[in-house]
Formats: C-alpha cells, structure tokens, sequence
C-alpha cells in the first residue's frame, strides 16, 4: 500500500467520513491500490447488520429507507445507506443519483448515503457494492441498507451481501404476484406491503400469505432451504426443522406507519440467524461466491490481455467465419499456457511436498 493509502484507512478506521467517501469512490472506479485496501479492511468488518431493500419500481423503496434510517438514528444507531441504480450505457454512472426523496437524514453526518451504479450487473449489484459494504461494516455503521434497482428474474444478487432481504409489494399488484412466484419469494425474509393505506392492500396480503402457505408445503426450497446452498460445497442437515417463514409487514413509509414493527422484524430475523447457526453459514455463502466472482473476473481479465497480445480477437473472428477454425478450438487455443503453465506448477508441487504432506 502507498502512504497515502495507508493515511486513508487509519483515518477511515477512526471514524473519518471524509476518508470513508474517498475509500469508496477508489472502490467503485476500481483505482490503483483499491484491492489492498479493501483486504486490510476485512479483519474489521462482522459487526454491522446489512439489510437489502428490493421491490417492483414504484413500491416505495427510496422512501422506505429514508424512514428506516431515521428511525434507526432516532433508536441512537449509526447507518450507511447505499442506493444501487441503474447504470447509464455510455457513462457507467447511476443514472438516479440524485435520489430526492431520501430528504430526512440531510446533515447527520451518522447516515452516510452513497449512491452507486449497477454497471450492468445482471442481478443489479456490482462488485463494488460488496466492498462498499466492508468499508461501511469497518468504518463502524451499526446498520448498512442496500437498495437495489428492482425485482426481476435476475433481481437475486442481494442475498450474496445481506443478512436480511425485505420485498416490497405495493398493493393490488396481481402481476407482481405472479411475478415474486416466478423467482423472487425464495430470496425474501420479509415481505413489505408498502402504501397499506391504498385500495388492495387487503387483497395483496392475502395473495402473499397464500403463496407462502404453499411454498411451506414444498420443503427444501428457497435461499431458507439446504437446496440454495447446493453451489456452495456446504455440509448442511437438510432437515428444515428451524426454516424461517417469512412474515408479511404493513408499512405507509410516506408517515414512517409500521417501520417500528419493520425494524423489530429485522431483528428478529437477525436473532433467528444467530440462534440457529444461519448467520455462519449466510457468510460462508457469500464468501464462496465473492471469491468465485473474483477469480472469474481475473481470469477474464488474463484472457483479454492475451488475446490483445495475440492482436485482438477480430482476426480469431475472420478464421471462424472463413470456416478456418471454430470458437471451441480458438478457445482452447488461447487456454493452452495457461492450462500448461498450471500443470507445471502443480507437478512442481508435488515434487517438493512428500506423500506425508511434509516437504522433502
């Protein structure tokens, strides 16, 4: 690390916003040293509760974080807010960042709001809002919302970096109904009935509760289930005896009606998973996937340069075309020193390293 670095993450440790701000924009635009940084803040992070806000456009979620985060405030909690929004296709900046609606926490410096682009993220969080969080977690915010850009198929990132995932719902949503069954009930833990003063509230609670009577009938299923864990190489029982139902809350976030009993279903949620273990496991997921991400990332990243060393990738192009090669062999083509240079290291380790495990 540089010495500037160095001065950075002392004074983001100390409780510098100024320094938590610069840290994050070194995060997000991927500067020189960032990866350094976010290593050495890792051995500070664990204490903070991240909770990620998702929902159909127009449920309310800008506003509902507003009331969260002052509500927390008001409870004596620090909180970092950061809002995912979509990602402009010749900038790669959020295209809502002026986010107006969040007004109540303007001036209180212990709500640090930051507004960050999904860059084309198809679950809608980037790379960087994972490391956006460990700063946040390091710097000492108690509690750390994420808001993302929507709900859709694809909508599902959320669960890799939250401890607890509320969908909002707003009321007389038949299509949004059907569309939570299509993929979003598995990554809910709460499900938010926001503008519960509006016609069809009623009606929506009664549909949610019904589809979560049915998906307790079919066990194992859902990121609650051992079967959401099947691509982590986790040893769970699998008996689903300590399953967390997800519970349905009202809230109008316009006047802040149900946020306390939101809140207080948050951490009843935290509590479940620090009781029943889920809280280890939820992180041993999300570490298995953040060091799967990085090393796809990387890997494309060693690709692309030696396909620039080998002059781009348009002459590779013109042979498959011209019927001279296909992308299979092309493909392997380009992987072989990589995979030669693999083999020899592994060779190379096992002839230093006995069959006892000890060095020879």
């Amino acid at each position: 690390m540089t010495d500037d670095d160095e001065r950075l993450l002392t004074e983001l440790l100390e409780g510098k916003h100024r320094a938590l701000a610069r840290v994050i924009s070194k995060i997000e635009n991927h500067s020189p040293g960032y990866r350094d940084l976010v290593s050495q803040l890792h051995a500070h992070t664990g204490d903070a509760d991240v909770i990620g806000i998702t929902g159909s456009p127009g449920a309310g979620k800008s506003t509902l974080v507003d009331k969260l985060a002052k509500t927390y405030r008001d409870r004596g909690h620090t909180v970092g807010v950061i809002a995912i929004d979509p990602s402009s296709p010749f900038t790669g900046g959020a295209v809502l960042g002026d986010r107006i609606r969040m007004a109540s926490n303007v001036g209180d410096m212990d709500v640090f709001f930051r507004s960050m682009s999904a860059r084309g993220s198809l679950g809608g969080l980037s790379t960087a809002t994972t490391d956006a969080v460990r700063a946040l977690d390091a710097f000492g915010k108690d509690k750390i919302i994420i808001e993302t850009v929507g709900a859709g198929q694809n909508e599902i990132d959320i669960v890799k970096t939250a401890d607890t995932v509320a969908v909002l719902v707003p009321p007389g949503s038949g299509d949004d109904i059907q569309m939570l069954k299509a993929g979003i009930l598995e990554i809910a833990d709460v499900f938010v009935v926001n503008k519960a003063d509006k016609d069809g509230a009623d009606m929506t609670v009664t549909e949610l509760r019904e589809m979560i009577m049915v998906a307790s009938d079919a066990p194992d299923t859902g990121h609650h289930g051992p079967d959401a864990m099947a691509d982590y190489d986790l040893d769970l029982d699998g008996t689903g005896e300590d399953d967390w139902t997800p519970p349905i809350v009202e809230t109008v976030a316009t006047d802040a009606a149900g946020v306390d009993d939101l809140l207080e279903t948050f951490d009843d949620h935290v509590s479940w998973l620090a009781e029943t273990g889920e809280l280890e496991t939820s992180a041993r997921r999300r570490y298995a996937e953040e060091i799967r991400t990085l090393l796809r990332e990387d890997t494309a990243e060693l690709l692309a340069d030696e396909l620039e060393a080998r002059g781009g990738l348009e002459a590779y192009v013109d042979a498959v075309v011209a019927k001279e090669s296909d992308p299979y062999t092309i493909a392997d083509e380009v992987l072989e020193p990589f995979e030669t240079c693999l083999g020899e290291l592994r060779a190379e380790g096992r002839a230093t390293v006995g069959n006892d495990g000890q060095p020879n």
